[in-house]
């Protein structure tokens, strides 16, 4: 279970020029206009977990309720995803950029897979191969570009929701048969997404 992070709302800070500079809060007094949607692309936090957290099996709230807010990615996180994001989805659509984030931290979020970001990006297969062609050629340490800071931001509120997939491949520039194997959840541009 995830903790939470105990800072009063009046410390939340506005985003700034990189969209990742607000700070998670311990609660949110809902304000007139809310919806969980948008707060939980202000604080960097999961919808779905916001909703686990304060019992609600919808998404009405409202003006002067206040919600709990779970643990939230931080800034670092957010922009090694980014960057990712942007290396592997260049030339595609936003939903597959939001897509490749998903995919991110759905294997954070699974058993199979470890649990950070960081290692997620950075986890070698057992011939030492990165997971991810970007951080093997270095595209990885380029800066991302806005698109892909937002899919990021969509991602991690989306988080918990959708197709549940694990991996994604451009099938005309991979050989690799196992993934081939996979079930596939979605095609979005040149990728396909799979559990």
């Amino acid at each position: 279970m995830k903790k939470l992070i105990a800072i009063s709302t009046a410390a939340v800070a506005l985003f700034a020029g990189t969209g990742f500079d607000a700070q998670a809060a311990g609660s949110h007094k809902v304000q007139s206009g809310d919806s969980l949607w948008n707060i939980g692309k202000t604080y960097g936090v999961s919808v779905k977990e916001m909703q686990e957290l304060n019992k609600k099996n919808n998404h009405l709230i409202f003006p002067g309720e206040a919600l709990q807010l779970p643990e939230k990615v931080s800034k670092e996180d957010k922009e090694l995803l980014a960057r990712l994001v942007h290396a592997e989805s260049k030339g595609e659509p936003y939903e597959g950029k939001v897509a490749v984030a998903t995919v991110v931290l759905n294997r954070v979020d699974s058993e199979q897979f470890p649990d950070s970001i960081k290692e997620v990006v950075y986890e070698t297969s057992a011939g030492g191969i990165y997971q991810f062609s970007p951080v093997g050629n270095g595209q990885i340490d380029k800066a991302a570009d806005e698109e892909a800071i937002k899919a990021v931001e969509e991602a991690i509120a989306f988080r918990g929701d959708g197709n549940n997939s694990l991996y994604f491949f451009n099938p005309d520039k991979t050989s690799d048969e196992w993934i081939r194997t996979r079930k596939v959840t979605k095609t979005i541009g040149n990728h396909v997404f799979a559990q």
